[in-house]
């Protein structure tokens, strides 16, 4: 048993001494005849994988560059839409509170009634003014073509003297911030009337 121990460990040396002698033939090989066709193919490949990586993450630090720009850009225009949002409640609450007096009653008012009134109504312009910096403004609907992205249809008024399909009456104000709805016009659309 011990003659067949050492037998193998004879016989694992003399496989490293060969594996070891042919790595340093291939290199010596190697050395003589220059690189092999093979050599320089496999080199060509990946440096061709090694450029076509490059380009691809060259490509995304630019595609990350200008969705980054992109972001800050619309933060910047649209940012403010949910406060904007929550303010036009206000806004409706002005022109509601100017609405309930009608225009034949105010000269019959008295005059601190009527400065109350023309209170609230600089109050609504100044505060739309102001809105307006932001880039949000009224959606005009009145007369115009029914527009989906920025109208919401609730109820059809049978008027044959207008064109189908136009806004008849507004029911609540809507809202654009800068080219996008904040929020659509509601609104009565006419029907019965001459095709556009």
């Amino acid at each position: 048993m011990g003659e067949q121990n050492a037998e193998n460990n004879k016989s694992e040396e003399t496989r490293e001494i060969d594996i070891t002698l042919s790595d340093q033939a291939i290199d010596e090989t190697a050395k003589e005849d220059g690189p092999s066709a093979d050599d320089v193919a496999a080199l060509k490949q990946e440096n061709a994988d090694l450029k076509d990586r490059v380009l691809r993450a060259l490509a995304e630090a630019e595609n990350i560059r200008r969705r980054a720009e992109r972001e800050v850009s619309e933060a910047k225009l649209y940012g403010a839409a949910n406060f904007a949002r929550e303010m036009l409640a206000f806004a409706d609450n002005l022109r509601r509170a100017i609405e309930s007096v009608p225009q034949d009653v105010r000269s019959d008012l008295a005059p601190s009634l009527g400065a109350l009134i023309e209170g609230v109504e600089l109050t609504e312009k100044d505060f739309l003014s102001r809105l307006a910096r932001f880039g949000v403004k009224p959606i005009e609907a009145l007369g115009m073509r029914f527009d989906p992205n920025q109208h919401e249809a609730l109820f059809e008024i049978p008027d044959e003297t207008r064109v189908a399909g136009t806004v008849a009456q507004v029911v609540e104000q809507g809202y654009l911030i800068n080219d996008r709805v904040l929020r659509p016009a509601k609104v009565g659309v006419a029907r019965g009337g001459p095709k556009s």
